[in-house]
């Protein structure tokens, strides 16, 4: 059997990139290996090249404006995509990327994100495709192909084992080299061969891999051995933003291309390393040269076009028809007893929407997969689309959020001249005012004050009328005094940086809050003094995040509000979710709950209507206790623009849910194989080993939710039969009959298992997973109609990684493909008889 992976297609012609990067002096060289600001690389116009634009994209193409209007086309969060299960809607994906990032002036987009889902708690788990390699690959391929086919570069990222939050400058992964090989490290091989791609992104954290324990940028092993030498590499290797953290031994490990810049250790040091000699200028040429030839790719050289035979495509794709198509494929129908739910066929007259996430959907995560929406739109409109002739009442029912809302100073406030609004003064050390003025919105930060500023100063009298119990508070980082009614709050002189922006996000930490009962109209004084931010390797601002809650309906009467209207409805819709408060880039989270008193909406409004579906907008894993009393439960992702419309096609039936998932559902946390993802001593230790996801699941046996995979779509399966036949390469070739047996046509995913060859004692051997992901099929049939998958196991599934030899291993034996619905629903079997290879 062949183990031979496809090969690194030769890198074009690069003597002239080589003479051109002879001519350059020293000067300019190193200037061309750090950026030229936050999103861009310096431009050498007397050589012909221009700057190449960046611009962050898991889920849409931001683009480079730093005045906060540019808008973008808001995909769905990536683990959506990978719930369709469908490379060629995964093609169209990366059509849309590419069209994007031209619209917005970017040549090279930030993602995808191709980390492994190891824990659900992890911040960003929504950015990532799935806790499998396998379909984290097969997604991703297609996804990085479809945009560089079309001149626009793809960067991978985080390489590697980045895999949560948490401390994540500074932490260590401690895996070992055989699960390094078979998981983490996947992806990103078949990005190098399958999709060839021209930019790779390194980690801000570090890897112990038994040999070298180093930040991942300063891992020569890693970074130049594998993905260089071994993989053949051609392409940039970017930092993470300020993850640069020295001079020789990034150099030396492998990155390419420090960002941002101008300054930072490579910018600050790196000629005058070169000068000393203690970096090697012939490490410098290597570098450049590699920038040289992403500005090729990307046709920002003189005299070259954007690469791809799809480059010219004249027709752009329509994003918004792409979008509310993908977001509505990928959406999971976890329960559907009474089968078939689609409720057009019932035409209701009446509908309660009910829940947080109806009244304000979660459609993006925080952090940097945020784009401005180029649309917006409420359920509530979404769902009077898909139903014209119903009277839609909506409800909140339930309380979400932890934190109060922004304040509103232009309706609440006064500066201390008595004008609308609030005074906003920019200190100098001394205390003197540098500036100031009077703002009737704030949005919490202030952007770039004046290189000498020390700290900003926010003043304004808050009027509170509402009888009751209000809060008013200010979220900060770094040195602070905030002081209301008179009452100090908080006070820190710990001065902070740049681990502000990258460990920490607007949400957190959480704002200092004061509680006052209100029984007349009164008023109180805001004085928060915060100070300026000025990181190395971005733009200085300052934060003061003023919150203001005034007095809640309570819980109770929400919940009574909103079950009344579920009783006199005929339908009621509940969509419950999270928020940003919970996921996001910057730190993981503490739990797997729904927040606040969701659990208890939902369980008031299924006693109190029967007909009801229960829509959960999130990106990550939530324990959902109440799923067994629930007729209907879709999983309905963070959507971006369109979900809201795409929500009304899923339950009128215009469009199935067809999307299984990509990650294993708990029923209790307690189950989580990797409940949390805290370093001890600076280290995760990655002792699962190979048994991720589903897989330590299946090793530990337990019973989750709802396994990886699982998904009902709007009609059902039989399996008939299957058989296969082995390739001359290796591969395995599986033909899975399924017969669709409801009453509407459907989509279904085929997915193939392997489980590896039994031991001498006839059990499954204990270093490898109980079974794994071999591939999968998207099929299509009407009513009734009969369809055959085919599914291609490649032989690179079978094999396992041999530390003591270094190399890749297949061994001999009998192994049982089982094809089914999930990793779990497992309908028919085949065995495989392998001689084995290395």
């Amino acid at each position: 059997m062949s183990l031979d992976t496809a090969t690194q297609p030769p890198a074009a012609d690069d003597q002239d990139l080589t003479a051109l990067a002879a001519q350059l002096p020293l000067e300019d060289k190193v200037r061309l290996v750090v950026g030229a600001g936050l999103w861009s690389t310096i431009a050498l116009p007397e050589v012909g090249l221009r700057a190449i634009q960046v611009s962050d994209g898991p889920a849409g193409v931001r683009g480079v404006s730093e005045d906060g209007v540019e808008t973008s086309a808001s995909f769905p969060a990536p683990s959506a995509l990978a719930a369709t299960w469908d490379v060629e809607l995964a093609d169209e994906v990366g059509a849309l990327f590419a069209a994007e990032a031209r619209r917005h002036g970017v040549d090279v987009v930030l993602a995808p994100q191709v980390n492994i889902q190891r824990t659900p708690v992890g911040g960003r788990h929504f950015e990532c495709y799935s806790e499998d390699p396998h379909l984290t690959s097969e997604i991703a391929v297609h996804v990085v192909r479809a945009a560089q086919d079309r001149g626009v570069g793809m960067c991978v990222k985080h390489f590697v084992a980045n895999d949560s939050e948490t401390q994540r400058t500074s932490y260590v992964s401690r895996v070992d080299e055989r699960t390094l090989r078979e998981v983490y490290l996947q992806p990103f091989e078949r990005l190098v061969h399958d999709a060839h791609a021209w930019s790779v992104m390194g980690a801000y954290s570090g890897v112990d891999d038994g040999t070298l324990a180093a930040p991942v940028l300063e891992h020569r092993p890693l970074l130049t051995g594998v993905l260089k030498d071994e993989w053949g590499f051609d392409g940039v290797v970017v930092s993470d933003w300020v993850a640069t953290k020295s001079v020789e031994g990034a150099v030396e490990g492998g990155l390419d291309l420090q960002m941002p810049g101008p300054d930072g250790p490579w910018g600050d040091g790196l000629l005058d390393a070169v000068r000393a000699g203690r970096v090697d200028q012939a490490a410098i040429d290597e570098k450049v040269v590699r920038v040289l030839r992403l500005a090729r790719r990307v046709g920002a050289l003189a005299g070259s076009d954007p690469a791809g035979s799809h480059r010219a495509a004249g027709t752009l794709p329509d994003a918004r028809e792409v979008l509310r198509r993908l977001v509505a494929r990928s959406m999971v129908v976890l329960r559907d007893e009474a089968g078939a739910w689609p409720v057009a066929q019932h035409g209701p007259a009446t509908i309660a929407l009910v829940g947080p996430n109806a009244v304000d959907p979660f459609v993006q995560g925080g952090g940097s997969a945020y784009v401005r929406p180029d649309r917006r739109s409420t359920v509530e409109e979404g769902l009077a689309e898909a139903f014209p002739g119903a009277t839609i009442t909506v409800r909140p029912g339930a309380v979400s959020r932890l934190h109060p809302p922004r304040l509103d100073l232009l309706a609440r406030c006064a500066a201390p001249d008595g004008s609308r609004g609030a005074l906003v003064e920019v200190l100098a050390a001394d205390g003197t005012v540098l500036a100031a003025e009077v703002v009737t919105d704030w949005s919490g930060w202030l952007r770039e004050p004046q290189a000498d500023a020390a700290a900003v100063r926010i003043r304004a009298e808050i009027r509170l009328d509402e009888p009751g119990r209000h809060e008013v508070g200010v979220g900060t980082v770094g040195a602070h005094r905030l002081v209301v009614d008179g009452q100090e709050l908080s006070t820190s002189t710990h001065r902070v940086g740049a681990e502000v922006i990258l460990d920490s996000s607007v949400n957190q930490p959480a704002p200092v809050v004061l509680a006052l009962d209100v029984t007349e109209p009164r008023v109180v004084a805001l004085d928060a003094t915060v100070q300026a931010v000025h990181p190395v390797g971005y733009a200085s601002f300052a934060r003061a995040e003023l919150v203001h809650r005034v007095p809640a309906t309570p819980a109770e009467e929400l919940l009574a509000d909103a079950v009344a209207a579920a009783r006199d409805a005929e339908l009621a819709v509940v969509v419950v979710g999270t928020n940003e408060e919970i996921e996001s880039e910057g730190y993981d989270r503490t739990s797997l709950a729904l927040p606040g008193t969701q659990d208890a909406l939902v369980r008031a409004v299924l006693a109190a209507n029967p007909r009801t579906v229960v829509v959960v907008n999130a990106g990550a894993p939530v324990v959902l206790p109440w799923l067994d009393e629930a007729p209907t439960v879709v999983w309905g992702w963070l959507g971006g623009q369109e979900w809201p419309e795409a929500l009304g096609d899923v339950l009128a039936g215009r469009t199935e849910p067809a999307g299984r998932l990509p990650w294993t559902l708990p029923a209790d946390e307690a189950d989580v194989p990797v409940p949390h993802a805290v370093p001890v001593d600076g280290v995760i230790d990655y002792a699962e080993g190979v048994h991720v996801g589903y897989r330590g699941w299946l090793r530990l046996g337990r019973t989750p939710a709802a396994p990886f995979g699982h998904g009902l779509g709007w009609t059902t399966w039989r399996y008939d039969e299957a058989d296969a036949r082995t390739t001359p390469s290796g591969d395995v070739l599986v033909d899975v009959t399924v017969t669709n047996t409801g009453a509407r046509a459907g989509r279904e995913v085929v997915q193939v298992y392997v489980e590896p060859p039994a031991d001498d004692a006839g059990d499954p051997p204990a270093d490898r997973p109980v079974r794994w992901l071999g591939s999968f099929a998207v099929v299509h049939a009407e009513p009734g109609a009969r369809t055959t998958a085919r599914v291609r196991v490649d032989a690179r599934a079978l094999r396992t990684w041999d530390p003591v030899r270094s190399g890749w291993v297949v061994p001999a034996g009998t192994y049982r493909l089982r094809a089914g619905r999930s990793s779990s629903d497992l309908r028919l079997d085949l065995d495989v008889t392998v001689a084995g290879a290395s």
